[in-house]
C-alpha cells in the first residue's frame, strides 16, 4: 500500500507544471514565483503585475534566473505603487539639498562636495530649475553632458551625473523614465605619475625658500610636512604638536575622509621618517610651541610650488602630488605596499595603492631578484647568456 501511495505522489508531482508557455511561444511564466516572466527570444526576465485591471510589465534587466528572483519583489512593489507626480527640477533639488544637509552618515567634505555638484549643474544648464522633469528628454541630458564633460574632469562629471539622476528621481522621474540614466559615465584614465627625483625635490624646496615672499620659509616647511608624512591637505591642517610622540617616534594623523556611520578609526598612527624627524626637531627648537599649536603655520603652497617646479624644470606639483611623492619614495625604499597603504590611511588593504603604485614594485622586483643567488656567484656583467638551440 505504501509503495502504491509513493508512486501516486511522484506521478502527481511530475505532472504538475512548474512553468507555462504563452500561446505565441514568447513568454514563460513561473508558478513558484508569481509575477516573474521570461521573454524567450532574448532570455530577459520581466516583472508582471495587474493594477486596477491594467496589466503592467517592467524589465528586471537581467537574463539570470537567480538575479531576477532577487529583483522581483522590489519591481512588483514599484509597479503596484502609484507613481509620484512629476514636479519641477527645483522641487527635487531642494529636497536633495535638504537630505544632503541632514544625512548624519555623510562626512562634512562629502556634504560640501555634493552641494558643489548641484551648483555646477545649475550653472551649466540655464533655466533647469524651472523645468518640469517630465519635459526633460534624453537629448537634453546628452547636450548638457557634452558641455559638462568638456569643462570638468571625468570624476567630477560622473559624480555630478549621479547627483542629477538622484534629483530627477526625487522630482518624480522613476528609474525607467529617468533620462539621466541613459547617459553613460565617463571612463577615468589611470594617472601617470611624473614626480621629481630626491635631488629635484630639494631644489624645489630651495626655490620656495628663496622666492622673496614674507612667509617663504613657512611655505617650504609646509611642503616638507606634506611630503614627509603623506597627509592629505585637510589632515595636515589638523596636525598639532600634541600629535607628535617623540619617544615612540610616531605621529598621529586625524582622518577626515570617513563616513560618520563608519566603524573605522578616526585617526592613524604613522612612524616618523628621518626627514620628518629633522623637520619637527628644527621647528620645535625655533618656535617652542604649545601642545595645541598647529605644526604648520600656513596651509597652502600651491603657487610657490608650481613656480619652483617650473624653475627646476619638472612637472608642476600639487598638494596631493606630495602625497604621491611620499608613497613613491617609501616603495622605492623597499617598503611593502600594504604597509604604505596603512600609512596613507587607506582602508582597502592596499588595493588602491597597488593600482596606483604597482608599477613601481615591478620595476623594483628586478633589482630585488638579483639578490637571489642560491649561493652561486652572480654573472660579472649581470646578463644571462642562453645557448642557442642547435
Amino acid at each position: 500500500m505504501t509503495n502504491s501511495n509513493d508512486t501516486q505522489t511522484a506521478a502527481a508531482t511530475s505532472s504538475r507544471k512548474l512553468t507555462a508557455i504563452s500561446k505565441d511561444g514568447k513568454w514563460k511564466s513561473f508558478h513558484a514565483h508569481a509575477g516573474l516572466m521570461q521573454y524567450l527570444p532574448s532570455g530577459m526576465f520581466f516583472a508582471r503585475a495587474k493594477v486596477n485591471g491594467t496589466v503592467k510589465r517592467a524589465s528586471l534587466e537581467t537574463d539570470v534566473f537567480s538575479t531576477a528572483k532577487d529583483r522581483l519583489r522590489a519591481k512588483l512593489k514599484e509597479l503596484r505603487e502609484p507613481k509620484a507626480e512629476a514636479d519641477t527640477f527645483a522641487a527635487g533639488r531642494i529636497q536633495f539639498e535638504t537630505e544632503t544637509r541632514n544625512k548624519h552618515e555623510l562626512s562634512e567634505l562629502s556634504r560640501v562636495y555634493r552641494l558643489r555638484c548641484v551648483d555646477r549643474i545649475l550653472r551649466s544648464w540655464p533655466g533647469l530649475d524651472n523645468k518640469r522633469v517630465d519635459t526633460i528628454t534624453k537629448a537634453d541630458c546628452e547636450a548638457w553632458a557634452k558641455r559638462y564633460a568638456d569643462k570638468y574632469s571625468a570624476q567630477f562629471f560622473n559624480n555630478s551625473l549621479n547627483v542629477l539622476r538622484e534629483i530627477l528621481s526625487l522630482a518624480g522621474r522613476g528609474h525607467d523614465l529617468n533620462p539621466a540614466y541613459k547617459i553613460k559615465r565617463r571612463g577615468i584614465p589611470r594617472k601617470q605619475l611624473d614626480l621629481p627625483t630626491a635631488e629635484q625635490f630639494n631644489q624645489i624646496l630651495t626655490e620656495i625658500e628663496t622666492a622673496g615672499a614674507v612667509d617663504e620659509k613657512d611655505r617650504a616647511d609646509f611642503t616638507r610636512f606634506l611630503a614627509f608624512s603623506g597627509c592629505r591637505l585637510n589632515e595636515a591642517k589638523q596636525a598639532t604638536w600634541q600629535d607628535v610622540d617623540s619617544k615612540k617616534n610616531e605621529l598621529t594623523i586625524h582622518c577626515l575622509k570617513r563616513r560618520a556611520t563608519s566603524d573605522e578609526v578616526r585617526s592613524r598612527v604613522i612612524p616618523i621618517v628621518p626627514a620628518m624627524r629633522q623637520l619637527l626637531t628644527r621647528l620645535h627648537a625655533e618656535r617652542h610651541p604649545k601642545p595645541d599649536d598647529t605644526i604648520c603655520r600656513v596651509f597652502v603652497c600651491r603657487k610657490p610650488l608650481v613656480r619652483a617646479c617650473k624653475r627646476v624644470g619638472c612637472v608642476p606639483l600639487t598638494h596631493h602630488s606630495l602625497r604621491h611623492l611620499f608613497a613613491t619614495f617609501c616603495i622605492e625604499a623597499g617598503i611593502d605596499i600594504p604597509t604604505v597603504s596603512r600609512w596613507l590611511g587607506h582602508s582597502d588593504g592596499g588595493a588602491l595603492a597597488m593600482r596606483v603604485y604597482g608599477h613601481l614594485r615591478r620595476e623594483h622586483s628586478q633589482l630585488m631578484a638579483q639578490r637571489v643567488t642560491f649561493g652561486a656567484l652572480p654573472e660579472p656583467d649581470g646578463v644571462l647568456q642562453l645557448a642557442e638551440a642547435s
